[in-house]
């Protein structure tokens, strides 16, 4: 009995100490922080973007043409000949397929 009574003080004083311990030290504007939920907005909804068919195909047959002309440029380069334009053909060709490919998956 002496037991349990002795082991219900000792968890009471750590209950209430704790308690006490908790309020002391808590952060200075967490009472006002509380006063003030955070609201969100809800996000926008997607925005739907429209493929102008007249520019992806500009830019396809643009893509095609450059494609065509690199294996020619790549037998010069085999023969030791280095076209001055290869290196931005193909980065053109690069930008190019990024820019089909945004546009027709958004």
């Amino acid at each position: 009995m002496r037991r349990r009574l002795v082991f219900l003080c000792l968890v009471g004083t750590l209950v209430v100490s704790s308690t006490f311990y908790a309020q002391m030290f808590e952060p200075p504007g967490r009472r006002e922080i509380a006063k003030y939920p955070l609201q969100l907005d809800p996000p926008p909804p997607p925005s739907k973007r429209t493929a102008d068919p007249v520019k992806l195909r500009a830019e396809a047959n643009e893509l095609a043409d450059l494609a065509h002309s690199v294996p020619a440029d790549v037998d010069q380069v085999s023969q030791g000949k280095l076209p001055k334009d290869l290196a931005d053909k193909l980065k053109r060709i690069e930008k190019l397929s990024k820019q089909l490919r945004s546009d027709l998956n958004p």
